[in-house]
């Protein structure tokens, strides 16, 4: 395991793997630092600290060349075959082709945390007691290590969740000790994290606005998130081999406590595309963003080709194309009665298609672009123009149309990855009540909103409006819808790849839908669905072990069948 030696003198390299940077909580890069600089000072500490926030995952293609966790699911298609996107459904995927995404920086970031929770114990910053703001910090410095073990238990749910059975390390340990370690079993790990939500939960405000704002710390509803995020996944099928139906009432109780939690905190559902934008952390229901700073690079990876400066990227397939629902009769496109047209196929869908998906026609994407975009065989934005979209879209969702990305006039907009918002543990709690009540319709003393009620309270929300689930769902069909609300909803949010797995629905990943556009000499279009095989595996469900920690460390085995 690759767990650098820490020794007495507590030297910790922390190298980032983003520089970033927000108005409020500055990522600093920190080379090295040992125990008299990192308590050397205020400020020495708050640096530290904030810079174990930098380790915090987000997905803007900044882990495959671009590509999106989207498009190694079936929201999505990487235009551009150099992507290692693609390894994981082409057969090339392995221990020694690991595609690991938090083993290395995770326990990186962890080791950083059991060191500070370590000697941050008895600190008083002595030289310091005569400052006018000396209990102002003292007050600040008193909540970091609650946020430091937010940090390590979330970082610990994204390992389980990655691997399964990972080792579990809450000391400080050196080299020959940290490469000795077993993978302890998940459940171990997943009680852990839920202990550590409910020991530090009353420790954190709400809101840092006392005595500093600073917007882009963890508070007590993200605690909350974590924990319901959490149980979530304990009860689903991949972990919950028994079917242990307790664990789902744990799950639906956990996230009901985000949803009053929000309620008695003023976070509601607001506009969809209040998600993304320069001030999307400020969104009414954002309860923890990463804040990542300025830049253009996401739309560089997604605005159209043929568009200045785009480079086409993460396409979305036809697949979640049709998953939005019909808006006037709320059904599936190919469901009896439906009115869906095949001359028209984007009129009267679901009005977070055209806020999420780019499709044939639209204008004003991005907002320079003075054409309609064209995604019909030899179109301005389609093939045979090298790297054009291979699914006949592109991604709207989280781009900025305001980025430009003309020579001469660049520029670069604010971003924040959403890692919690309220949309989310609303559609949490309708899956967990559902699968503990078994039904759709059912409510306890306790569980008072039905699994329908919360779906259609996402389905309600401002500039959506679809029409509500009815009453009377076989357990099936509401699973099916939910699933399907889930996949439009969280759409591009980094959900959906490890719902699949987590659901055990693994033959979801065998295919792909693309639109095939084509124009004849009359300009009447025809759209055609053309199937994309991919490869999956069950031993899918985890990654590998990389093959390099194992070799260092004889402790550690392989998960099933790689």
């Amino acid at each position: 395991m690759k767990i650098k030696n820490i020794i007495t003198g507590f030297c910790c390299s922390l190298l980032l793997l983003t520089p970033a940077c927000n108005d409020e909580l500055d990522y600093n890069e920190i080379v090295s630092y040992n125990k008299a600089d990192v308590f050397g000072s205020f400020d020495k500490t708050m640096q530290f600290v904030t810079n174990v926030y930098s380790y915090l995952d987000y997905d803007f293609g900044n882990y495959y060349g671009g590509a999106m966790l989207a498009s190694a699911s079936d929201e999505s298609e990487f235009a551009w075959s150099y992507s290692s996107i693609h390894d994981f459904y082409n057969g090339s995927w392995s221990p020694l082709n690991s595609k690991t995404i938090g083993w290395t920086s995770h326990y990186a970031a962890i080791r950083a945390v059991n060191m500070y929770l370590v000697e941050s114990k008895g600190q008083t910053f002595e030289p310091f007691k005569h400052n006018k703001d000396y209990n102002e910090q003292m007050t600040r410095f008193g909540r970091y290590q609650y946020e430091m073990r937010f940090i390590r238990a979330y970082l610990y749910f994204n390992l389980v969740r990655e691997y399964g059975d990972v080792p579990l390390v809450l000391d400080v340990l050196d080299e020959d000790q940290a490469n000795t370690l077993s993978r302890d079993p998940y459940q171990k790990v997943i009680d852990f994290i839920v202990e550590e939500c409910d020991a530090i939960v009353d420790e954190l405000p709400v809101v840092h606005s006392s005595p500093y704002t600073e917007s882009g710390r963890v508070g007590r509803i993200a605690v909350l998130a974590l924990k319901a995020r959490t149980l979530l996944y304990d009860a689903s099928p991949l972990f919950n081999t028994s079917a242990d139906k307790t664990k789902w009432k744990a799950a639906a109780e956990a996230n009901k406590a985000v949803i009053d939690a929000c309620r008695e905190n003023s976070k509601t559902l607001g506009a969809y595309t209040d998600l993304w934008g320069t001030e999307n952390y400020n969104a009414k229901e954002i309860i923890f963003a990463r804040r990542i700073g300025s830049l253009s690079s996401l739309e560089q990876y997604n605005f159209p080709i043929g568009v200045e400066g785009g480079n086409s990227g993460n396409c979305p397939t036809q697949t979640l194309v049709d998953a939005y629902e019909m808006q006037s009769t709320g059904k599936a496109w190919d469901e009896a009665g439906s009115g869906y047209n095949p001359d028209s196929p984007y009129n009267d869908r679901d009005p977070r298609l055209g806020m999420t998906i780019v499709k044939n026609g639209d204008k004003g994407w991005p907002a320079y672009n003075p054409l309609p975009i064209q995604t019909y065989e030899g179109g301005a934005n389609a093939a045979p123009l090298t790297g054009a979209t291979p699914t006949g879209y592109y991604l709207k969702k989280y781009c900025d149309a305001s980025v430009d990305l003309r020579t001469g006039t660049s520029n670069t907009k604010r971003h924040s990855w959403v890692t919690y918002r309220l949309g989310e543990f609303y559609l949490n709690y309708a899956e967990a009540v559902f699968n503990y009540l078994g039904s759709a319709d059912a409510t306890d003393g306790t569980l008072t909103i039905s699994a329908r009620d919360a779906v259609n309270t996402i389905r309600k929300r401002t500039g959506v409006n679809m029409p509500e689930f009815p009453a009377g769902l076989s357990n099936a069909e509401f699973e099916k819808k939910y699933m399907n609300e889930r996949m439009v909803e969280l759409a591009f949010e980094g959900h959906r790849f490890w719902d699949i797995r987590r659901w055990k629905k693994g033959e979801l990943l065998k295919s792909i839908t693309r639109m095939k556009i084509t124009k004849d000499s009359g300009d009447r279009l025809t759209f055609t669905r053309v199937i994309k095989n991919r490869s999956w595996n069950d031993k899918m469900y985890f990654f590998p072990i990389p093959d390099a920690e194992i070799r260092k460390n004889s402790n550690l085995t392989q998960n099933p069948g790689w």
